[in-house]
């Protein structure tokens, strides 16, 4: 009896670490990061607004990328969407010259791009994988050619800086991020939808045998997902108002890699946690500009890639930790 309230014991610690060990990393990562700029010698406010920045617009498409994840299932064409989102946003804007026309236009562009593609998932049964990767190839191809086509020499497009200027402040960015977090985590946590996406993603036969629809809740994690875009292109915008064919070009590998780093696991299921968006979003970001300082020669890029996959590894292993038990998770 005491030998197996010793290992209930040790196992509850091992729990508790594992759960707080992403958010000791970002601190630890904020802190090397802290460090390395103070070392080279460069300005720590300017490189702080830079990971701000970045880290906003990854944690706000992240938070809507978790309901994609929480069902097991993935969408890597997140950056390409939210490229073709804020292509059509400043078209628009350079047409009417309305930005509450603007931003409902890359709401809808968001959504309509994230709803083609669990359309193909889901309604026509193309493998996930197959229908991400053809959106992310179309949308980069046709908001590419836009680009280009009406970019002049330089290859991009933009709107005057000062119509969004007023917006780029962090105040705004922080309660823009917060508000669409605070509705995510409701619906996540607290409404039938998010329990339903997390048991489909931790048993999708028995989940169908209990009456609930996959179809239906695909299309709504990929439709919260497009807004989220919708809402990072905007951001983008408010950062940076100009758009070229490598805007938001990592990103759709950057949010599976940083929900990762937020300690969900990538099969998605019960175990999901909408904080490991910001959490990891985050750390990603920090992580990524401290490489970059630190092998800051052209020669350096591909340690910098070695270091990042290595780094990502011990966090799913790590995380992995949390999940290796005798009984099937239920």
């Amino acid at each position: 009896m005491v030998k197996n309230q010793r290992k209930l014991n040790k196992y509850k610690i091992q729990q508790m670490i594992v759960q707080f060990l992403p958010l000791v990393a970002l601190v630890v990562l904020f802190l090397v990061f802290c460090a390395v700029v103070q070392t080279k010698g460069y300005r720590l406010d300017m490189y702080l607004k830079i990971v701000f920045n970045e880290g906003i617009v990854l944690a706000v498409v992240a938070t809507g990328a978790i309901f994609i994840y929480s069902l097991g299932s993935f969408d890597i064409s997140l950056g390409a969407a939210t490229l073709f989102s804020a292509t059509m946003g400043v078209l628009n804007y350079n047409a009417f010259e309305n930005v509450p026309l603007m931003i409902v236009v890359i709401g809808v562009s968001g959504i309509g791009c994230s709803l083609l593609s669990s359309i193909l998932a889901s309604i026509f049964h193309i493998p996930v994988f197959v229908a991400t990767v053809a959106m992310m190839s179309v949308l980069s191809a046709v908001s590419a050619q836009i680009i280009t086509s009406r970019g002049g020499a330089l290859g991009g497009i933009s709107i005057p800086s000062n119509v969004l200027k007023s917006l780029d402040v962090p105040a705004f960015k922080i309660v823009t991020l917060a508000v669409f977090f605070l509705l995510c985590l409701y619906v996540f946590n607290f409404t039938k939808i998010g329990r339903r996406e997390k048991f489909i993603g931790g048993n999708p036969v028995c989940a169908k045998l209990t009456g609930i629809n996959y179809n239906k809740h695909a299309i709504i994690g990929f439709c919260i997902a497009g807004l989220s875009v919708g809402l990072g292109a905007f951001l983008t915008l408010v950062y940076t108002p100009s758009v070229t064919a490598t805007t938001a070009s990592s990103l759709g590998m950057n949010i599976l890699v940083a929900i990762v780093f937020g300690g969900m696991p990538i099969s998605g299921g019960a175990d999901s946690k909408i904080f490991s968006a910001i959490i990891g979003g985050f750390s990603y970001i920090l992580l990524d500009n401290a490489l970059e300082l630190i092998f800051d020669s052209s020669s350096g890029y591909g340690i910098t890639q070695i270091i990042s996959a290595v780094f990502f590894l011990l966090v799913v292993y790590a995380a992995s930790m949390n999940y290796r038990t005798k009984t099937l998770p239920r």
